[in-house]
């Protein structure tokens, strides 16, 4: 065991790793010891200086926190976890946090984006992946899918995972799965196929010499109190409270809901003398721990109980009792939403607003497209890596003439104009182009893996495009055309940024020079005018 205060080496270094992968490929929890170890992992890590299994540590915390129902808390923690996984391209932990992330939307209700984190936690799933993480993030996508509806798609990604499972010699994540499996059936209503896989569980688990735990006893009660088999399911939830009692290790309200789905088998059984003495323990229990959206069940079942024995006075005031609670536990679950998305909001804010600035910092605000700063980022590492990189300056002809005869009004909203026209050529040509404003009315184009022959044709259709532009409603007769300059990387030697845009600045002067309205390069010239002069 490690302890804080010693040095930590190579080997600490690996026993670190493996008490993380202990934490994160754990199925049963006991999150209160696990949260502390995972925190007491995350002062080691720092004290190693190792980023990688702090943001582990870290994660494991997020998602002990969500499995203890601290949603906000969860929230809050797993943002830079992502944050610094995406960054640093670790692809693994990237998968984990989305897995942590749908967890926390289906708490929130949010099925789509449970869905859509669960889809990229098996996406990211590669080579590195440990043989629980290829199993049960595909379970977790068919949990997924089972919310949303789809149980189709559900049942195929059980089976795939159950047969994983198999495949991998991994019968204890096998039960896990089917366990989930038989849920997800019995929660969509589909009883009879919940009873199918139930069965398909039990051999299994007998097969294999697994003692079925409580948690897996009480869906089998369920699904067999759904099929009307009253007193077979009566018998296991008796045999799913003294599995409960040997082991102790479920959720602090687990109990009290065993005690409620045997109430149900026994009411069902006409049993009532038993079915009233469950309820109230289990009643007694959501008093002691204050459980209160258990107890919303406990009223609804006592009302279902008092009509079974038709005493409807007493039905209805368990029934009023019942809607005060779930009344109650609907504002409660609302108010804990709405915290753990102000934490989301509120974690995710400055990260947004930040990028934001960044990304504001690189637009041209009049006409939204790239300005300089962005260029002189973007064009060095394309200049070096793309020999067939084309860049055109575009400016437009007589614009002071439209400014100085229309106003400075609509010499903007001609700017705007032929920035989309700009933009659209652009994609149209490659769909790795972006367009800059360098300022006033002059324009950059960046054609990634464009020749300058296929580039100089293909901005001569777009000077076309722009002179046969309609702009009679807006400049009221002003003819509005550009002249453009071009510049290839595979023209130079040794190819650098201002040897290439200053070619494409004298090509652009030739071409206002020959006369507007045309395109020069080193291979030819547009328009009326003559070649370009050589580089």
């Amino acid at each position: 065991m490690l302890f804080e205060g010693w040095e930590l080496d190579r080997s600490d270094r690996e026993s670190l790793s493996a008490a993380l992968l202990e934490l994160e490929d754990e199925i049963n929890w006991d999150a209160a010891g696990m949260l502390e170890r995972a925190t007491r992992i995350e002062r080691q890590a720092r004290q190693l200086g190792d980023d990688l299994l702090v943001a582990r540590a870290r994660l494991s915390q997020a998602n002990l926190h969500m499995r203890a129902g601290d949603l906000a808390g969860a929230a809050r923690r797993i943002w830079k976890v992502h944050q610094w996984a995406a960054e640093h391209e670790a692809r693994q932990l990237t998968a984990r946090t989305h897995l942590v992330w749908a967890g926390i939307h289906r708490h929130l209700g949010d099925v789509a984006q449970c869905l859509e984190h669960s889809i990229l936690s098996v996406e990211l799933l590669d080579d590195d992946a440990t043989e629980h993480m290829r199993i049960w993030h595909r379970a977790k996508l068919a949990d997924a899918l089972s919310l949303a509806g789809s149980m189709d798609a559900a049942r195929l990604r059980y089976r795939q995972a159950a047969d994983l499972a198999r495949r991998l010699r991994r019968p204890d994540l096998q039960l896990a799965v089917l366990n989930n499996y038989a849920y997800a059936e019995f929660a969509a209503g589909h009883h009879e196929e919940a009873q199918s896989v139930a069965a398909w569980l039990q051999r299994h688990a007998e097969a294999h010499g697994f003692e079925l735990d409580a948690a897996l006893l009480d869906t089998i009660g369920a699904i067999q109190i759904e099929n009307r088999q009253y007193a077979t399911a009566e018998r296991t939830l008796l045999s799913c409270i003294d599995r409960h009692y040997d082991g102790n290790q479920d959720d602090a309200d687990a109990l009290a809901e065993y005690l409620l789905t045997l109430a149900r088998a026994q009411r069902c059984l006409g049993a009532y003398g038993r079915a009233q003495r469950s309820l109230n323990a289990s009643r007694r229990l959501c008093a002691e721990r204050e459980l209160g959206h258990v107890l919303v069940k406990v009223h609804q079942e006592q009302a279902e109980l008092y009509a079974a024995r038709g005493e409807f006075a007493e039905a209805f005031a368990a029934h009023k009792d019942f809607f005060a609670a779930h009344t109650e536990q609907h504002s409660l679950r609302r108010q804990a939403q709405a915290r753990t998305r102000q934490a989301m909001f509120e974690t995710a804010e400055a990260r947004q607003e930040a990028e934001r600035f960044r990304e504001q910092a690189r637009r041209d605000p009049l006409t939204g497209l790239r300005n300089r700063r962005f260029l002189n980022e973007q064009l060095p590492g394309l200049i070096e890596s793309d020999p067939e990189l084309t860049v055109a300056m575009v400016d437009l002809d007589h614009y002071k003439r439209i400014n100085d005869r229309l106003s400075h009004e609509v010499g903007d909203r001609v700017l705007v104009q032929v920035a989309r026209l700009l933009e659209r050529a652009a994609e149209d040509i490659t769909p790795d182009a972006f367009v800059v404003r360098m300022g006033g009315e002059e324009f950059l184009l960046a054609l990634p893996q464009t020749p300058a022959g296929r580039a100089t044709a293909a901005l001569d259709e777009l000077r076309q495009t722009i002179k046969g532009h309609d702009w009679e409603p807006l400049t009221a007769g002003l003819p509005v055309t550009v002249s453009i300059g071009v510049a290839c990387v595979g023209d130079f030697v040794e190819p650098a940024q201002i040897t290439l845009l200053s070619t494409a600045d004298r090509h652009l002067y030739a071409a206002k020079h020959g006369g507007r309205d045309r395109v020069v390069s080193s291979v030819t010239d547009s328009g009326q005018g003559s070649r370009a002069p050589a580089a």
